[in-house]
């Protein structure tokens, strides 16, 4: 399919200040678009100036939820290049999610193909600021406008480009967790493996509660027995305990993190021992109780890696290495950002350059 280019006859000015950016609130000039239905499958692929779009009132996605996104990033390097980090990888999460929710499957590498161009077009956003950098954000959802409940025969797709500032504005610092024993994110058989709207709309409430109380985070418990480690707020997490890295297993409910995959391939080839597992919060507090817990922290796309600095879960609460950015939580934080704006080399083939224009 063809992919036609409109471009904007009214650019918008760039940001004056990159470093108060903030995270997602600022759009780039163009947005790419297609749409599906029954008879033609994917058509009208098209990028074009950013605008406001239509949709009827009746649209399922507004009654029922039905969408799914993803979230990746391009980076400006020292010479002024444009890359991304590990896109394929997203691309094929987004058909995953699509699939859960049963919205029209796609060819991500056809995906892929307009991410770049947009991204080519638009590559003078991309900010050159330390830290920030060009988030990106591919949704897809239904557009059937219909209010029974039925499968899904329409849909569209779009990918928008927000210039960012870093996501940890305050610099790498350690953060305070809430271990949440009401609500739950997700369970085994649900939507938690999912990247769609609703797991983030069903945190809100603990989050709120955390928030209230002074916490920046929640970390999330499974839904079933209450007692099993799951992610913190929207990133996996990870625990360094007596020398071995723990983290929870992939078990449905949790999301199979890009940034997660990485730090795994990188903590073994580092020589660490990295555990996928079933973890209770009876045991995270006890390796809190008894000083075996050495570092912890959230890993995901936005933060990259957030280290954590103590953890409360009912009347207890535990700091986590004298909340101080652990060595291995740096190293990693180091090593994921290095790569990512290329200031290592890559020796994974994460790496996707962007043509310049």
């Amino acid at each position: 399919m063809e992919i036609r280019i409109r471009k904007t006859q009214h650019p918008q000015p760039k940001p004056e200040d990159p470093r108060k950016l903030g995270f997602g609130t600022v759009f780039t000039d163009h947005m790419f678009t297609m749409d599906y239905d029954p008879q033609q499958g994917w058509h009208d692929a098209a990028i074009v100036p950013l605008e406001e779009i239509a949709i009827h009132p009746g649209a399922a996605v507004f009654h029922y939820g039905a969408e799914v996104f993803e979230g990746l990033k391009a980076y400006r390097t020292d010479d002024g290049s444009v890359q991304l980090f590990r896109p394929a990888d997203n691309m094929q999460r987004m058909r995953n999610s699509a699939e859960r929710i049963q919205l029209p499957d796609f060819d991500p590498d056809f995906l892929l193909k307009a991410l770049l161009r947009l991204v080519e077009l638009d590559q003078d956003w991309v900010p050159t600021t330390p830290g920030a950098s060009l988030y990106i954000r591919p949704v897809e959802f239904c557009t059937d406008i219909d209010l029974g409940l039925h499968a899904i025969s329409r849909a569209r797709m779009m990918i928008l480009l927000s210039p960012v500032g870093s996501y940890l504005s305050g610099g790498l610092k350690p953060v305070n967790i809430l271990i949440e024993d009401t609500d739950v994110r997700a369970v085994r058989g649900g939507t938690g493996y999912a990247k769609c709207g609703g797991n983030y709309a069903a945190a809100n409430r603990a989050a709120a509660k955390a928030e209230r109380r002074g916490f920046d985070q929640v970390l999330w418990l499974d839904g079933v027995h209450r007692q099993y480690i799951e992610e913190v707020g929207g990133m996996n997490v990870m625990f360094k305990i007596k020398g071995k890295i723990v983290t929870p297993a992939l078990t449905g409910s949790v999301l199979p993190g890009i940034t997660r995959r990485s730090c795994i391939q990188l903590l073994r080839d580092k020589g660490y021992e990295v555990e996928e597992r079933l973890i209770s919060v009876d045991e995270v507090m006890a390796s809190l109780e008894s000083g075996t817990m050495e570092e912890a922290w959230g890993c995901g796309t936005a933060a990259v890696i957030s280290p954590i600095g103590s953890f409360a879960y009912q009347d207890r609460q535990f700091t986590v290495n004298n909340r101080e950015i652990g060595p291995c939580a740096q190293d990693l934080y180091d090593t994921l950002t290095g790569i990512q704006w290329g200031r290592r080399t890559d020796p994974y083939g994460w790496i996707v350059k962007v043509p310049k224009p």
